[in-house]
């Protein structure tokens, strides 16, 4: 079973919809990944690093919106300051993103 949480510590998690709108690769990573610029709209732009290298290439990745929690305090992962955290299912070693099935305005919040 998985931890059980309250709704209030739902509510304190912060997911928010965004645009890619940079894609880089990302070599000094320890597991193969990406660095992400993503567009949040009046939260701003925040970067991460996503490990989707297995099923997306970076031209498909570009304009695509995803889910990410916008609400962590920023981590290092090498010599890369990640901002927030994009959202996907994991099927093995695959990472499937969450996404909205329309195009919303970035930055809606996710409930």
């Amino acid at each position: 079973m998985t931890n059980i949480i309250s709704f209030e510590d739902f509510t304190k998690i912060d997911l928010r919809v965004g645009t890619i709108t940079k894609v880089k690769d990302f070599p000094e990573a320890r597991n193969a990944a990406y660095q992400l610029t993503v567009d949040f709209g009046d939260l701003g732009v925040k970067k991460t690093s996503a490990q989707i290298t297995s099923l997306y290439k970076k031209e498909d990745l570009l304009n695509r919106q995803i889910v990410a929690v916008v609400n962590f305090p920023k981590k290092q992962i090498a010599n890369f300051m990640s901002e927030c955290l994009v959202l996907g299912a994991v099927n093995g070693k695959d990472v499937i993103l969450l996404n909205p099935e329309s195009k919303i305005t970035n930055g809606t919040i996710v409930s």
